[in-house]
């Protein structure tokens, strides 16, 4: 790439997130806008397309599928069961409201991209706040941030650990027994922080009408048919890797998607074409044009002399890099969407490898899956920043994006600043907790 050409790119990219920020325009349209530039001005080529479609086509295709899923249990009238299930729980208590969330949010985040989540239990978190006659921007926000943080509980739970992991050749299991922990750690440590973060709506507390009962479920065939999908679904994650044919977890979300429309097509409770317009497609191309100019921001070369400069700065010591991708990742994941952030430091991560010579050139192909343990805690610190940066802003995580749109959508806007003010505490205390993580798997397998 031209000298031109990487300061064309530089100042798009720099400027696609300020428009984003400042609330200039609307963030796909920025983010457009910045690809349809490049193109324009010849920074991006057919082939830079194509390496961002390979880049996050399988992040891309697990939120997908995902959300097909989640789509399929709307008609089935659960949501509105679980609604007022949850709503009961909370006694009328903000406090038991805002648990609530955490221990409603992250189980089903382990297993369904983030995003997905969010869209399943918006409809329940918000029922509830408007019940406590409390704001739901601020709840809704919170779950973003949990899903993202829950996404850390499996390699599939939030697409930017899924791109890590499968880059290293990390499976399923091994994920679990090396790695879950420290997301556990990452959605336990939010709980100190509600009360300062969203101090008014910890302490709510109201009376709830003396009638309220659960709904009953409207289609119980339809809805025990989604969840049996729902259950292949887990199912794959978990053994697909395992079974002959090796069922990596993109072509799982593929399977689980096709028989959940084969579902909706079964029952006749509505035309597929329905559910297929209720995928949240914005968020889709919104992250697809960040890997594109991601794509261009790693053309520019800046990554080869980081990749050097860690080796002159810190040799072959592992720890330190470690924790520097924690906190770099971070930071830059906070500014800009953290898969395709990570898409792109995972290069970076590679071709400090390559340099300090502690793996061979093959090592930078993107099939290469032979990483010795040691490498791990690297890797690790590079999920986890990407994963909990992503909590500090509006356009750090696709889930963030998502419950900003929610809120939009029934008339409460969140702008950058309000997203910041509550995910910028959450994220200092993760990333401090992480570190400790970091550490602790150093000297357990890292040394």
């Amino acid at each position: 790439m031209t000298d031109l050409q990487s300061t064309i790119t530089l100042i798009v990219c720099v400027s696609v997130i300020l428009a984003i920020a400042f609330d200039v325009i609307d963030m796909v349209l920025a983010a457009l806008l910045g690809v349809s530039v490049l193109i324009v001005t010849g920074s991006v080529t057919e082939q830079d397309i194509l390496n961002a479609v390979k880049a996050g086509g399988g992040s891309l295709t697990l939120l997908f599928g995902g959300m097909v899923v989640a789509r399929t249990l709307r008609p089935t009238g659960l949501f509105d069961n679980i609604g007022t299930r949850f709503l009961l729980f909370t006694r009328g208590s903000g406090r038991r409201f805002l648990l609530g969330i955490i221990a409603l949010v992250a189980p089903i985040c382990a297993f369904l991209p983030n995003a997905t989540t969010v869209i399943l239990v918006a409809p329940i978190i918000i029922g509830a706040a408007v019940a406590l006659e409390t704001d739901f921007v601020g709840p809704l926000v919170l779950t973003s941030i949990i899903s993202n943080s829950a996404g850390l509980l499996t390699l599939v739970g939030d697409p930017a650990t899924f791109l890590v992991g499968s880059s290293i050749g990390l499976t399923f299991m091994e994920y679990l027994r090396r790695v879950s922990l420290g997301g556990l750690l990452a959605v336990l440590i939010i709980i100190p922080t509600l009360p300062l973060v969203m101090g008014k709506v910890w302490h709510v507390q109201r009376d709830l009408p003396a009638d309220l009962r659960p709904k009953p479920i409207e289609r119980r065939w339809l809805c025990a048919l989604s969840l049996a999908v729902l259950g292949v679904m887990i199912a794959l994650f978990l053994f697909g890797e395992d079974l002959p044919t090796r069922i990596v977890p993109p072509a799982v979300a593929i399977i689980a998607a096709s028989l959940a429309l084969l579902v909706i097509y079964g029952a006749k409770v509505e035309p597929i074409d329905q559910v297929l317009r209720d995928i949240d497609w914005k968020t889709l191309v919104f992250i697809f044009c960040l890997f594109c100019l991601v794509e261009e921001f790693t053309k520019t070369g800046i990554l080869k002399p980081m990749a050097r400069n860690l080796h002159a700065w810190f040799g072959v010591s592992l720890l330190p890099i470690a924790l520097v991708m924690l906190g770099g990742v971070a930071l830059a994941s906070s500014v800009l969407a953290n898969i395709p952030v990570v898409a792109a430091v995972v290069l970076l991560t590679k071709g400090y490898f390559v340099v300090a010579e502690l793996m061979p050139e093959q090592a930078l192909g993107a099939v290469y899956t032979e990483w010795p343990l040691t490498t791990l805690p690297v890797f690790v610190g590079m999920m986890f920043g990407g994963t909990l940066g992503g909590n500090a802003t509006l356009i750090g995580a696709s889930a963030n994006i998502v419950s900003a749109g929610i809120c939009a959508a029934h008339g409460r806007p969140v702008n950058f600043a309000t997203f910041l003010r509550y995910g910028l505490p959450v994220t200092v205390c993760q990333l401090a907790v992480s570190a400790v993580y970091v550490v602790i798997l150093y000297y357990l397998i890292g040394r």
